[in-house]
């Protein structure tokens, strides 16, 4: 008995896709601080932070070796002293991490911190701040610091508050011009050679001279350089990818039994409703275009729904891909022939009576209605398909020039058979072959459904889908859809007798069975780079065969600067932390690939920058950046502060491709582990490079 799902099904699951989207927001996470005296001899310091869903704060007291613990620091205390550690108020988490090797502690929502001070004095006098560490499933934020200065009175037979023998001096906060100057000279004094000496010629000798010549070249802020970068070197290229790919499932739609058995019926239609041969071909076109007004429509009101930042969040949110996962294995189903995905009927024959009964433009967009409702069936799962892939493209326009794309592949052969009406004659009948049609989208679509479960996978830590399980499902999907298209596999749909396949079908049976024999050796560690871009990271693989690995050969911004100076090589910039867990997946799982090792080693001077680096500089700097005063205080500092003053960005990890003058030359790229992605990006940086002036 087959089942149908109406509109307000498929209404629900967008909605659903919608409620669950994850935005990305600047600040995830914002603490108040305050002061509450308790009593004459004790005051408390409370710090409480709102998290943005999907992020988290580590808890105190984290083991060494692990993410950034939440830390309290005193700097002045004049008539009162700390009392005990720093108590935590709040739905504590606790859990194995992997990437750690040890059990982590975290808030999520919300957190409050709470420093007591013991009041000595008459009056009193505390300042300090704040350290924590908050990451989300794709990215983390550096070591942030909440500032507080307090001042208050204490018990009247107190004494007078004794001022600190060493008072911090008050100086005025140094401006952003200036800063590059002093930073440059805050190289720790026990400089160590570079962990991969033999990446680099002797020629890379660290030359002072040279840094301080370069400082403020090396820190010119390039942020508009790198927006500009980021927006249209990616965005013209993917818009024209994702029309060719919406044109492609378009098409697909036309061969399906929805819409190719109307396509003469309507043609017909036109061509005989007037005397006047013009304006039944004037009519067909008119038809055409209403088709395309419809279906673009659909992918505006996508694009109206969802912002840029959303759009940008939906590849790696957890929730969002379990629904797509679900959403591919239906579309998938129905089209192995379970049951149908159909409109009411009562809409269809309320748009098809309003066609006839009016008349004039109205009446030819109405019929383009009732088109887009009958066939929903068949082309429903696809318009579905398309709306998933342009949407987590992260592109605002990708939705609407996709659907563009499909109408017009779809509109196509209506005007093209009303402009041409023998063709029809030749037109191929419709019969079983468009069922075969049917039956491979479903294997696509559920081989596609498979990545988005993935994601999910990974951003919860299940380990159902590592990557041998992957790619053990890919190998049966294919294998299958191979036995499919040679004929030895049978569907329901098809019926009692099918006949034998036609050659076409044999040969690209014969590709999808070699394409599963090749994801074989994947089982044992072999990269596969066909299918890099969809399976997990290697790391999630039990037996793994490649195990090369990459370091940096550099951890200083600008002893790596100089040395690629000196080589005449281009620069990849890695802000990442040791408690970054994935900035590891990404070391693991992209960096290991023997081509990107190849060309991080060789090609690039990796300068690796720690924000969490705990080395303190010669002296704190108090520094000015759009209007935000900030102490540099750590070398993780400094380069915390490179990044979001030279590139804007304050997450990691975050990979950044400049030249020996620290001039960004192609896009940034951050978490992703796609390592075809990855290596055009390397390879749009070395091009760049070669035809710089």
């Amino acid at each position: 008995m087959r089942t149908t799902f109406t509109l307000r099904l498929w209404l629900a699951l967008w909605v659903f896709m919608a409620a669950t989207l994850c935005r990305a927001q600047q600040m995830p996470v914002n603490f108040t601080v305050e002061q509450k005296q308790v009593s004459p001899t004790e005051v408390d310091v409370l710090f409480t932070a709102k998290i943005d869903k999907g992020w988290h704060v580590y808890s105190t007291d984290i083991p060494e070796g692990g993410p950034q613990s939440a830390v309290m620091h005193t700097e002045v205390a004049e008539g009162a002293s700390p009392m005990g550690v720093l108590v935590k108020q709040g739905k504590e988490i606790s859990e194995d991490d992997k990437i750690f090797d040890m059990r982590v502690r975290y808030f999520e929502n919300n957190v409050t911190f709470i420093q007591k001070y013991k009041v000595t004095g008459k009056t009193y006098h505390i300042k300090g701040y704040l350290e924590y560490g908050a990451c989300n499933d794709e990215m983390c934020m550096p070591p942030s610091t909440v500032e507080f200065d307090f001042t208050g009175k204490g018990p009247d037979d107190a004494p007078p508050a004794a001022p600190q023998k060493e008072e911090a001096k008050k100086e005025e906060p140094v401006a952003a011009e200036a800063v590059p100057a002093l930073l440059a000279t805050a190289i720790p004094t026990d400089d160590t050679p570079p962990l991969d000496s033999s990446a680099l010629t002797p020629a890379a000798v660290v030359d002072t001279a040279l840094v301080a010549a370069s400082a403020d070249k090396w820190w010119q802020p390039s942020v508009e350089k790198l927006k500009e970068l980021n927006g249209g070197n990616i965005s013209d290229r993917s818009l024209i990818y994702i029309f060719l790919m919406g044109l492609l499932y378009g098409l697909l739609a036309v061969f399906t039994p929805c819409v190719w058995p109307i396509i003469p019926m309507t043609v017909s239609f036109f061509l005989k409703r007037s005397k006047d041969k013009r304006k039944g071909l004037r009519d067909a076109i008119t038809y055409g275009i209403s088709i395309v007004v419809i279906y673009v429509a659909l992918g505006l009101l996508v694009t109206a729904l969802f912002n840029p930042n959303t759009l940008n969040a939906l590849s790696t949110n957890a929730v969002f891909n379990i629904f797509l996962f679900l959403l591919l294995v239906v579309f998938a189903l129905s089209f192995f022939g379970w049951f149908e995905i159909t409109l009411p009927s009562s809409w269809t024959n309320k748009v098809d009576s309003k066609a006839s009964t009016t008349s004039g433009l109205l009446s030819i967009f109405l019929m383009a209605l009732t088109l887009t409702l009958v066939s929903f069936s068949c082309t429903g799962p696809i318009i579905g398909m398309l709306l998933v892939d342009t949407a987590t493209s992260g592109n605002w326009l990708g939705p609407a020039v996709g659907m563009l794309g499909f109408a017009i592949a779809l509109a196509l052969p209506f005007t093209l058979f009303a402009l041409f009406p023998t063709w029809l004659k030749q037109a191929p009948k419709s019969g079983s072959w468009m069922n075969t049609i049917k039956v491979v989208l479903g294997f696509i679509e559920l081989a596609f459904a498979l990545k988005f479960f993935s994601v999910a996978d990974l951003a919860y830590g299940w380990r159902l889908l590592d990557r041998e399980v992957f790619l053990s499902l890919w190998i049966a999907i294919f294998f299958l859809l191979g036995l499919y298209l040679i004929g030895i596999l049978r569907f329901q749909s098809d019926g009692e007798e099918r006949k034998a396949m036609p050659v076409p079908c044999i040969m690209l049976g014969l590709v999808s069975i070699a394409f599963s024999i090749y994801m074989v050796p994947g089982l044992w560690g072999a990269p596969c780079r066909a299918v890099s871009a969809f399976s997990p990271p290697l790391y999630t693989q039990d037996f793994n065969l490649n195990t090369k690995e990459v370091r940096a050969a550099y951890t200083n911004y600008e002893q790596g600067m100089a040395a690629a100076k000196a080589t005449g090589k281009p620069v990849m910039l890695d802000f990442t932390g040791f408690g970054c867990v994935n900035c590891r997946k990404m070391e693991i799982a992209v960096w290991t690939d023997p081509t990107v090792a190849d060309k991080l080693n060789k090609d690039y001077v990796l300068i690796s920058l720690f924000v969490d680096d705990k080395t303190p500089l010669p002296e704190p700097l108090e520094v000015e950046y759009n209007g935000k005063k900030r102490t540099l205080r750590t070398i993780g500092d400094k380069w915390s502060y490179l990044e979001e003053m030279k590139f804007g960005f304050l997450t990691q990890p975050l990979y950044v491709l400049v030249d020996n003058d620290g001039t960004p030359l192609t896009r940034s790229f951050s978490y992703k582990e796609d390592v075809e992605e990855y290596l055009k990006f390397l390879g749009e940086g070395l091009d760049k490079y070669a035809k710089r002036p």
